[in-house]
């Protein structure tokens, strides 16, 4: 292989970095209408009356839209393969709304201060209602988020609007109670996960037009180009063949961008006026309006003889999915499944769970999309546990982790082809200083060194439900169009999707030229989210290569008068085997072709899977505590990743580098806190404190390379296991500190500090 697992330069790295006009607002028309929104200042409220006339006079002023302008069929944002799980609970504009923030009315116009004086100039008058705002009261609570008739959910995944529950369920397999009963040791423990915001660098927008045939281009900075299509459809009411999605280049999306966040507003607005019209969401907005990862209250239960083996967990996952339900029935199994899979020789497992509404911002998907919240718990639980067996916490998981050819049971009852987490976990504590600092060394100055590990699992795309799909077409002079569906959000799925494709048809990567996402033109994929491109779309990029070779060979045996099985194809000429003089080019190929009844050398592949192979990961940390005031320094983060084979291993380490980051983040200092009005204080990078290179210590990755047999060239996914270990394996860390558990994040330095000065009163 000349291409697969090589460093590559991405294919658009130099556009990026010159500054061309690449992003949706670059390349936005400029006569657009400028769309701002009305937001609600009330938690729960009915709209009673709502007057524009005035506003409606402000000069550049061109339409205001509220709920009476609207479609009444309820729908869902959530970019998910159809049928979507999500309950369809929303309207592009509801009379009664359900957290601050949400939409009141859409307001257009030439400019940016007619737009903002006229939002000033709306009268509303409300009827306001108690709020929910805790998740532990919102279950079968008399105060409904969700009251109407209209409401529905296309999945049965136990939800109820009558109960204010978006999913409730259990999946389990074994004896569990039996089992526990005869356990030497049992512990349960409560670990709580805030909202934690996706903070990526290009907020959402999105600018629409009316094409020269009348359909609806929606030009978009979005993870999931053909789901939209069919969320603008439904929100407006019209005919998806009316609607095309064009998606550019992508600022980060991270799943706050799986999402249909922005695209409904200025489509309304087009589609009313038809004029194109554009919005722009303010990093408050995209602080306060959007989707962010779920919180979640994880009660785990695990049972183990005294030698140390783990024989049964029982899990209950309570998640917030606030005051809309997107992601949130598919985002809780992964807590559950993703977690106790980590270690598959339990006799037996339990996960419950319920999803309900409150009065806050609907969460969405984010990076680990549930998983990470089930993994904080469970490997914090795994250290409280080794500690009480008196074991050292990384021998208790190689005691009973997850190995190559074991069967999964709490993973859907995969079986686990290709597992490195043995040789992960003995990579990053050979990596980290372990042996010098576990479980904590006093650094003599006030502060304190110490160590913490965890493991993590994920998953490569959705088995038996999304799609990955490629075009390949041979153009004049002998290159290669590779048009692909899935969205390159900045991971480089463009440049590693070419390298597979060069390989196999053994031609240069430049002789590649890549196209996407255009929903007209481009073959169906299901979009970039559940960590899915590299191992799905990455099937489909290998199957078409090798159809559009065989199309080749078909052509040039044909015009040198020989049997396919009598050529051979070198990635410039197709030859004679046994007379290597008698060839024909692939430029001359393409035109017989094109001049023939064969005509162009096109190939379209769909490919989905019926399994989806987990990466593994494990994670040590060291810290450096300081007692008196309860900051946490990251000194050092060691991890290896076993993404099968790796593809480029520059973009996989810059994948995980990035992961880590945002985990730390999520570990030490990323918090969504509401007033008890249901107020978001975390509106702006002054009150939501992301980590910088200054909070990150260093970090090291390494890879340990499985064969994933159903993947291309053996890969599996590595863009979402990477954010898993970080919180766990810190709060691990503080505990060997100074024997503080943190159970709910973040872990600031006031809650450090409160726990010190607790244990010392004891």
């Amino acid at each position: 292989m000349k291409y697969v697992n090589t460093s590559i330069r991405k294919k658009d790295a130099i556009q990026l970095v010159t500054g061309q006009p690449v992003y949706t607002e670059d390349i936005a028309p400029k006569n657009c209408l400028v769309v701002k929104l009305l937001k609600s200042p009330y938690a729960n409220a009915i709209i009673k009356s709502i007057d524009t006339s005035i506003a409606e006079k402000v000069p550049g002023v061109v339409k205001i839209v509220t709920y009476k302008d609207v479609s009444q069929k309820r729908f869902t944002l959530a970019g998910q393969t159809y049928p979507e799980a999500s309950p369809c609970d929303r309207l592009l504009l509801d009379k009664h709304l359900r957290y601050v923030g949400d939409n009141v009315a859409i307001v257009a116009g030439e400019n940016e201060k007619a737009v903002l004086k006229a939002l000033k100039l709306i009268k509303v008058e409300y009827e306001v209602l108690t709020p929910i705002l805790d998740p532990k009261e919102a279950k079968d609570n008399e105060i409904l988020i969700h009251p109407e008739e209209s409401w529905f959910a296309q999945c049965p995944v136990g939800a109820d609007n009558k109960r204010n529950l978006v999913a409730s369920g259990c999946d389990e397999d074994g004896d569990v109670d039996r089992i526990m009963s005869e356990c030497d040791v049992v512990i349960e423990r409560t670990y709580k996960t805030k909202a934690v915001q996706q903070a990526m660098m290009e907020t959402f927008r999105t600018y629409t037009e009316m094409d020269n045939y009348g359909r609806l281009k929606v030009v978009s900075s979005t993870q999931i180009p053909f789901h939209v299509r069919r969320i603008v459809a439904n929100a407006l009411g019209i005919e998806k063949s009316k609607v095309r999605v064009v998606k550019p280049r992508i600022g980060g999306g991270f799943g706050a961008k799986q999402s249909a966040i922005s695209e409904i507003y200025p489509a309304i607005i087009t589609y009313l006026t038809g004029r194109p019209a554009m919005i722009i969401f303010t990093r408050e907005e995209s602080q306060t309006i959007s989707s962010p990862r779920h919180a979640m209250e994880v009660t785990v239960k695990i049972g183990a003889d005294k030698d140390g083996r783990i024989r049964v967990c029982d899990m209950y996952a309570l998640s917030n999915s606030g005051a809309y339900g997107e992601h949130g029935p598919t985002t809780v199994g992964l807590t559950g499944h993703k977690s106790m899979a980590l270690y598959s020789k339990m006799e037996a497992f339990r996960f419950k769970y319920d999803v309900v509404y409150t009065n806050v911002m609907s969460a969405g998907a984010y990076r680990g999309y549930g998983a990470t919240q089930g993994i904080f718990a469970l490997e914090s639980c795994i250290d409280e546990l080794a500690e009480i067996l008196k074991i050292d916490p990384i021998k208790l998981r190689f005691q009973n982790m997850t190995r190559e050819g074991m069967l999964m049971p709490a993973y859907y009852g995969e079986t686990a082809n290709a597992c490195a987490l043995d040789r992960c976990l003995e990579k990053a504590k050979e990596m980290s200083n372990w042996d010098k600092y576990y479980p904590a060394k006093d650094m003599g100055n006030g502060k304190i060194r110490a160590m913490g590990a965890a493991l993590a699992m994920q998953s490569s795309s959705i088995s038996n439900i999304d799609i990955g799909g490629m075009t390949l077409k041979l153009g004049d002079g002998g290159f290669y169009n590779m048009i692909v569906g899935c969205t390159d959000m900045g991971t480089g799925c463009d440049t590693i999707l070419a390298q597979m494709v060069a390989d196999i048809l053994d031609t240069e990567i430049d002789n590649i030229s890549t196209f996407g996402v255009d929903t007209d033109v481009s073959p169906y994929d299901s979009g970039s989210y559940a960590s899915s491109t590299t191992y799905l779309t990455g099937r489909a990029a290998i199957k078409c290569a090798n159809l559009m070779r065989e199309k080749i060979v078909e052509v040039g045996s044909g015009i040198l008068e020989k049997e396919a099985s009598e050529c051979e194809f070198d990635g410039k000429f197709v030859f004679e085997s046994e007379n290597v003089e008698n060839k024909v080019s692939l430029a001359d190929i393409v035109t017989k072709a094109q001049s023939s009844p064969v005509g162009q050398l096109m190939v379209t592949v769909s490919e989905q899977s019926t399994v989806s192979p987990p990466p593994f990961m494990a994670g040590v940390v060291e810290i450096e505590l300081d007692k008196e005031t309860g900051v946490v320094e990251i000194i050092n983060f060691s991890a290896c990743v076993d993404c099968g084979t790796v593809i480029n291993p520059n973009l996989a380490r810059v994948q995980a580098e990035g992961g880590i980051v945002q985990g730390i983040g999520m570990a030490l200092s990323e918090d969504v806190v509401y007033s008890k009005e249901g107020r978001d204080y975390s509106n702006s990078f002054m009150e939501y404190k992301i980590p910088s290179r200054l909070d990150m210590g260093e970090i090291s990755v390494e890879f340990e390379s499985s064969y994933e047999p159903t993947g291309p060239f053996g890969a599996k996914s590595i863009g979402e296991i990477v954010i898993n270990t970080p919180s766990p394996a810190i709060c691990n860390a503080i505990y060997n500190a100074v024997g503080v558990r943190i159970r709910e994040l973040p872990a600031t330095p006031v809650k450090i500090v409160e726990g010190i000065l607790e244990k010392e009163n004891m």
